[in-house]
């Protein structure tokens, strides 16, 4: 059975060279992960040609992901480039700081002071110091020392409970998504989004550049977890974010959100991608631990689309078995999914002709001993679908779109495959269809397969057919080209 769940790897030093990205993509990397924080344009439009190039060398689709960098709520430097804070000290978060030393810094987020209050407490370099405000005058935080330890250049800084006020999308973002649209991404993600309105922003910003790519809300503010639906209905699809959304409503709290936060996605048709940490131990070890192990796959039962890694292949020691082992791990959690489609399809209610064709496909192929299924698809809505629900059928996409099939390298269960629909006639193409799944290896004699298409052929949001055949019994039919 082929692995389901897809696979992010983010790009970094470690994975920049064209024959360690081959060897990742041969190892199962779906879709490539670009941060914008790091790089100039020139740069990210270096990288995508090598991602591209990588997938055509492994003979696999690859999906590239532009991650936004948002709001930079970070502290400045010091001037020694690092200093240590003792507990019940007294520090001071300061606007106007050029150079930091032992009693304060500067802010890259100038506007923090309008933002706290006195007995706030803000969490700095993902929550391992904490100060409480005592005070604010002017441009300064007076802050106590509540946890200390080490702390270094421009890390970043949280608010208890959320409440930082900085916009979802700076004017870097703003230009970012114009490179984004210039190199032709699949994905964007938006960071720190707060609510629709900063998504329905990004994507009016992507379509003014000319930027057709699926659009991805982060999930990490306070503020984004209250208003959860909303952002979601906004998107196609989120992230689960969990290194600041951790430090925003507290770790114990993560891991029931990822749970509903995969669960509100999936009903609406969108979809997830489950972040941070997921590995980080081969960061410098060969071998994962068995807590990370569990990690990826308790979200590979949860239904997630994608796991991703971050420094793991960004900045590790091994970069390829780091994909290995993720890849071996959802293959046996998938093992053990329990599906219970009847209820879930009975559940819902469907008001397009293409959204129930993809239904009674996923329904079929449940309830008969199916071998696959085949979806013509122009923009891969109907493949979208039936990957919302898990029948434990793999499902194959074949598009004439080289968009569209990069787009679905991010659907759960779906196989993007490039199809040149040359001919007008449904029958010759559905033949050509099984023709493709058997050169694939995917199919042989005897297998009974599901095909959905539309018509007119070639006519986007027009899946109206649904047959079941088997394979090798009609002889090929015949059209003019």
């Amino acid at each position: 059975m082929p692995r389901h769940t897809k696979i992010v790897a983010t790009l970094g030093p470690a994975s920049t060279e064209l024959s360690v990205l081959e060897r990742m993509v041969h190892a199962g990397v779906d879709v490539v992960r670009m941060n914008f924080s790091h790089g100039s344009a020139a740069d990210h439009a270096s990288r995508a040609e090598t991602v591209r190039e990588a997938s055509a060398r492994a003979g696999r689709p690859v999906g590239i992901l532009a991650d936004l960098q948002g709001p930079k709520i970070r502290i400045g430097k010091f001037e020694q480039g690092r200093i240590r804070l003792e507990r019940d000290a007294t520090f001071i978060l300061d606007a106007r700081c050029e150079i930091g030393d032992q009693t304060r810094v500067g802010l890259d987020y100038k506007d923090l002071p309008k933002d706290v209050r006195t007995g706030d407490i803000l969490l700095l370099d993902d929550g391992r110091l904490k100060l409480d405000v005592m005070k604010v005058l002017a441009s300064e935080i007076h802050c106590r020392v509540r946890v200390g330890g080490e702390l270094s250049n421009n890390k970043g800084i949280n608010r208890q409970g959320g409440g930082l006020t900085a916009p979802a999308l700076t004017a870097k973002d703003m230009d970012d998504i114009k490179t984004a649209a210039s190199i032709g991404v699949d994905f964007v993600a938006v960071s720190f989004p707060k609510s629709s309105a900063d998504m329905y922003m990004a994507r009016q910003l992507m379509r003014a550049a000319g930027c057709q790519a699926l659009l991805i809300a982060k999930i990490e503010r306070t503020e984004a977890v209250a208003n959860l639906e909303e952002i979601v209905e906004a998107s196609d699809g989120i992230m689960v974010a969990r290194g600041d959304l951790a430090v925003e409503v507290g770790d114990a709290a993560v891991p029931a959100l990822q749970k509903r936060m995969i669960r509100t996605a999936r009903e609406r048709n969108k979809l997830t991608i489950t972040a941070t940490q997921m590995m980080e131990s081969m960061i410098t070890s060969p071998v994962p631990t068995r807590a990370e192990v569990s990690d990826v796959a308790n979200a590979v039962l949860d239904g997630t689309d994608a796991v991703m890694l971050s420094a793991e292949t960004a900045a590790g020691k091994y970069p390829v078995e780091v994909v290995e082992a993720m890849s071996r791990v959802c293959l046996e959690a998938e093992k053990s999914t329990d599906f219970t489609l009847d209820r879930e399809v009975l559940n819902r209610v469907f008001t397009r002709i293409d959204q129930s064709i993809a239904m009674a496909a996923i329904w079929t192929a449940y309830h008969l001993n199916v071998k696959a299924i085949a979806s013509l698809t122009q923009t891969g809505s109907t493949a979208l679908w039936m990957s919302r629900l898990s029948c434990g059928v793999s499902i194959y996409a074949l598009t004439p779109e080289t968009s569209a099939r990069n787009q679905m390298t991010l659907y759960r269960g779906v196989y993007p495959l490039l199809m040149s629909q040359l001919h007008s006639e449904r029958d010759v193409l559905l033949w050509e269809a099984e023709q493709i799944l058997m050169d694939q290896g995917v199919v042989v004699h005897g297998d009974l397969i599901v095909l959905t298409i539309g018509e007119p052929i070639g006519a986007s949001g027009g899946t109206n057919t649904l047959k079941i055949v088997r394979v090798g019994e009609h002889p090929a039919p015949t059209a003019e080209l």
